[in-house]
């Protein structure tokens, strides 16, 4: 079995999160209501435990639109430092003007 690019698991993290997204905040929903019994949160706190570990949002990590760099990340512009500079350096972003680099 051929190992998967970083990239790919990422977009592969970002599509059960967005599946289990529902699941996941009525299962929080009901393990964070204390007007409901004890067990009955504790079972949803179990349910919740079961879903895959992937397909938690905190599992996503930001990477560059353009190389796939996970470090340095401007949120704005979905993409690194590195690329932010090459592309602004050729002119390529509007807006961006070049200063001393």
């Amino acid at each position: 079995m051929a190992k998967k690019s970083a990239t790919e698991r990422n977009a592969r993290v970002q599509r059960l999160a967005k599946r289990y997204l529902a699941k996941r905040q009525a299962l929080k929903a009901v393990a964070r209501d204390t007007s409901l019994p004890v067990e009955e949160r504790f079972a949803a706190q179990l349910k919740l435990a079961a879903l895959p570990r992937n397909s938690a949002p905190t599992r996503i990590r930001n990477r560059c639109q353009v190389s796939g760099r996970p470090r340095g990340y401007y949120r704005k512009l979905k993409m690194s430092r590195i690329a932010l500079r090459e592309l602004g350096s050729h002119g390529l972003i509007p807006g961006l003007v070049k200063s001393s680099w």
